[in-house]
Order: structure tokens, then C-alpha cells, then sequence
């Protein structure tokens, strides 16, 4: 069993096209494979994948390459945690019955190596964004759900994946640090850490930039970047966590993150 524990999120895996995603995903299997021999447990912070819907029986096809050496991570004994992200929150219970992974839809507290952690994707938090947060409610409706599963694949997952071509995710910018005060996730720690002060990280994805930001004097908060330019990861050894960049070395980091 190893000894570190690793985040990362924001694959969109689907984007833009067949070609550049295969590229991708083939990338975030050969960083799997360097950090299986210490991991004894990964994080998926949501948005693994642009589109995600699964129906009774079927399921988006693509992604075998990453499905496979998921399956052969837990068959090893490696805990994979997968959370839902605005991209696939409609996945329901194949990843935790094929490949015994545990879905988890709202942000989790837990303690990992004597730290206290609070994780999540990230989106619909902080202020604003009231727009989102209504359709996120209509989403995650079992109703709106369920007549989704009604219409057949061909058509729902085609109209989805039209619609996904159309997102950020399939256009991706390179983001930029706007200032602390404009950084929703750190007003959302800020605010949340009143309510739980023995927090000592905050974790979290959708903002494609990596992020290391004080929320006060003993908790720091962590955004994972995105595996469209940082190819970035975080990993926890001895309760300490650090930012680091797969196959990526010559990335321009954020200002707020360079030593």
C-alpha cells in the first residue's frame, strides 16, 4: 500500500473532438500508471468527462482506455473517490458497480493523513452565478432525469455532445488569476471555514487554474487546474500537500502560485 494521496479533476474528456481527446486521455492514463506504485487513494474532482448520462443500459461509448486502468487500480486495492461536476452529474451507479468506485454528488469533509480536508468539484458555490445554480436544480431533478432517459441514445447523447462542443471546455482559454477578491471559491471558503474551523484544506476543480490561496492563517485552499494546459494534480505525502504538473514542466504557472 502506498503512502500519498492524489486530486485532480477537470479532464472533459470528449472535447473538442475524437482525436484530441484520445490524445488526452491516454496522457491522464500514463500519469495513473507513474503514481500507482505509491497511491493509496485518488481523488476525481469532477468533469472526468464533458458529457456523461447513463441510461439503464447503455452508457456513453469512448473512454475504455481510462475505464480499464481504473478498474485495474481498485482491483489493486487503490481507493478511487469520483465526484460529480457540472459535466457529468448525471453519472448514477455504473462506475461504483463495474469498477467499485464511490460516486459522491456535494462536497465531502474527511481526514486524510491527520488533516481534515474539505473537497468538492466547485460549482454553483460562492456568490453569483445564480443562472447556473437554477439550471443546475432542473438537472439534478429525478423528474427532468428520468425524461431525459426517455429519449433514445442516438438522440440524447448526440444532442448533449452538440451541446458540449459549444462549452468552454471545447474552446479552452488559458485562465488567469483575477485577484483574490474576485475568486468565488475563496469567498465560499472564507465564509465556510466560520462554520468549520478545524478545516485545514479546501480542494477543489472547475476552475481550470491551479490555485494555492490562503483562507487564513492555518487553512489554505487548492483549485486542481485542468488537463487541457496545466495538466496539473495535487498530491499529499505526510499531510502536506503540493501542486505539481504531469509531463508539463515548461507550463507558465499562475502568478500567485510561482516561488
Amino acid at each position: 500500500m502506498g503512502k500519498a494521496i492524489y486530486f485532480a479533476s477537470d479532464f472533459h474528456l470528449g472535447v473538442p473532438d475524437f482525436e484530441r481527446s484520445l490524445e488526452r486521455e491516454k496522457k491522464i492514463v500514463r500519469w495513473l500508471d507513474s503514481i500507482k506504485h505509491d497511491a493509496e487513494r485518488i481523488f476525481l474532482v469532477g468533469d472526468v468527462f464533458d458529457f456523461w448520462f447513463e441510461y439503464k443500459h447503455t452508457v456513453p461509448k469512448h473512454y475504455v482506455r481510462l475505464l480499464g486502468k481504473l478498474a485495474e487500480l481498485t482491483d489493486a486495492g487503490i481507493k478511487i473517490d469520483f465526484f460529480t461536476g457540472n459535466h457529468d452529474m448525471w453519472a448514477f451507479d455504473y462506475l461504483s458497480k463495474e469498477i467499485n468506485i464511490p460516486i459522491h454528488r456535494n462536497p465531502i469533509q474527511i481526514e486524510l493523513q491527520g488533516k481534515n480536508f474539505f473537497i468538492g468539484h466547485g460549482d454553483g458555490l460562492g456568490p453569483g452565478d445564480y443562472g447556473y445554480k437554477f439550471i443546475k436544480k432542473v438537472f439534478a431533478n429525478p423528474v427532468c432525469q428520468w425524461l431525459f432517459a426517455r429519449l433514445h441514445p442516438n438522440f440524447g447523447i448526440g444532442m448533449a455532445n452538440y451541446w458540449s462542443r459549444k462549452s468552454r471546455a471545447a474552446n479552452p482559454q488559458v485562465e488567469k488569476f483575477i485577484g483574490e477578491k474576485n475568486e468565488w471559491l475563496l469567498t465560499y471558503c472564507r465564509e465556510k471555514v466560520i462554520d468549520l474551523p478545524t478545516t485545514d484544506y479546501f480542494v477543489f476543480g472547475h476552475r481550470h487554474l491551479p490555485l494555492k490561496l490562503d483562507v487564513n492563517e492555518k487553512t489554505q485552499y487548492f483549485n486542481l487546474g485542468d488537463w487541457f494546459h496545466w495538466f496539473s494534480y495535487l498530491r499529499v505525502e505526510n499531510g502536506k500537500p503540493e501542486l505539481l504538473f504531469f509531463e508539463n514542466s515548461h507550463a507558465e504557472l499562475p502568478q500567485n502560485i510561482q516561488e
